[in-house]
């Protein structure tokens, strides 16, 4: 493998890769059923010699690279789906799609993997094992990853035994990959609780239940939880995030609702925190003579780097763009991530490829004025080809 060989073809194919990117930005589409995303990624594979298959339940599309020799085989992963929000960045391309934005980069990733089947097809005939492509659609809170793994992602000869993606950030120098071994980014669950109390007038309290006080002791209660009895080297995060009651000034309401999260980075702090959070909240009804009703949803497990494979992948990021540009993350990010599913099946890691514009304010990812910097696409699509052919070369060590 010559890195610059491969950076320099990165580079070659940029233009094209930018105007994918833009094409799927206008055009963003939520949740499992992204029709006219799926039709743009098939019609950009069209031509390659690839095995393409597409989903029954979701519009995903699976490409199978097959090397010229036998060998292992590597899944890489692009997420397509957008988020349901405005967007505001005024750009030239922007969405044309009232209340959807591609405000986390995945327009990004879905063009960066195309970009990387390319190079890879053309390098087929020097490749001793296989390439996966996983263009998945629900990543935003729909399990699509986990209903691609029932549909049969892994299924195949060999089935991937390595598989690597990488996601966009504003964090670092445009360019920049970030890894680290182990929990590299947290589960996400959901709470949902509703005190259930009794209504009246405002003005008489004592002739009610009044579930307001008791919704606010419970929230509190929850950060108690959390200082008090998760440890705090293995991290939690409880943040209620909307409360809704009432209708006005001078009626007392019968309900009151807490929405909010909960992300850990163990599997065993979540358990522990969501029988807290259940514990908690009826103790403190209970104490005031009211009941609750306690819904705990849960969402994405902890996305777990292999460690080994981590390492390999930042090894990579050095050879390839210099170390400068390679960077060990010190400690987990608490958003959540449905590649965890694809990582509990199969050794790999996740990355953060930084896209920092080089002018003005880095938005973060779901921000509606969120902006990439598109230069850096062509580090994101070299990351693929080099971690894939480095993984079949056997640099990072028998599956």
């Amino acid at each position: 493998m010559k890195p610059s060989a491969i950076l320099d073809d990165a580079r070659a194919i940029l233009d094209d890769t930018i105007q994918l990117r833009r094409r799927v930005h206008r055009h963003p589409e939520l949740g499992l059923v992204l029709p006219r995303t799926q039709a743009t990624v098939l019609e950009a594979l069209a031509g390659l010699p690839l095995d393409v298959r597409t989903g029954q339940r979701t519009t995903s599309v699976v490409a199978r690279l097959a090397g010229a020799r036998p060998g292992p085989t590597i899944l890489l992963r692009a997420d397509m789906d957008a988020l349901p929000m405005a967007e505001e960045t005024g750009l030239p391309f922007a969405s044309e799609v009232a209340g959807a934005m591609h405000a986390c980069g995945h327009d990004a990733h879905t063009a960066m993997l195309v970009g990387a089947a390319r190079l890879l097809a053309a390098r087929r005939e020097s490749l001793a094992g296989n390439v996966v492509f996983m263009f998945q659609p629900g990543e935003e809170g729909y399990h699509g990853a986990r209903v691609m793994l029932e549909e049969g992602l892994l299924d195949g000869t060999p089935p991937p035994t390595a598989a690597f993606a990488l996601h966009v950030t504003h964090r670092l120098t445009a360019g920049a990959i970030a890894a680290r071994p182990g929990p590299a980014m947290a589960s996400g669950d959901t709470l949902q609780v509703v005190v259930l109390g009794r209504g009246g007038h405002a003005s008489a309290p004592h002739d009610c239940l009044d579930p307001i006080p008791i919704a606010c002791e419970i929230v509190q209660a929850f950060q108690t939880l959390v200082t008090r009895q998760v440890n705090v080297f293995d991290p939690a995060v409880v943040t209620v995030a909307k409360i809704e009651a009432g209708t006005t000034r001078n009626v007392i309401p019968d309900t009151a609702s807490l929405l909010g999260t909960i992300r850990t980075v163990s599997e065993a702090t979540r358990e522990r925190v969501l029988e807290g959070v259940r514990r908690v909240a009826e103790g403190v009804a209970a104490a005031h003579g009211a009941e609750v009703a306690v819904e705990l949803i849960r969402g994405y497990p902890v996305t777990v780097n292999d460690a080994d494979f981590a390492g390999f992948v930042l090894d990579t990021a050095r050879e390839l763009l210099g170390s400068e540009a390679a960077h060990a993350t010190s400690h987990p990010i608490m958003a959540s991530e449905d590649f965890s599913y694809v990582l509990q099946r199969v050794r790999g890691a996740i990355a953060n490829l930084s896209t920092r514009p080089a002018n003005g304010p880095a938005f973060p990812n779901h921000s509606p004025r969120m902006l990439l910097n598109e230069s850096a696409l062509a580090a994101g699509i070299a990351m693929h080809v080099a971690v894939a052919l480095r993984f079949l070369e056997g640099e990072a060590g028998s599956p």
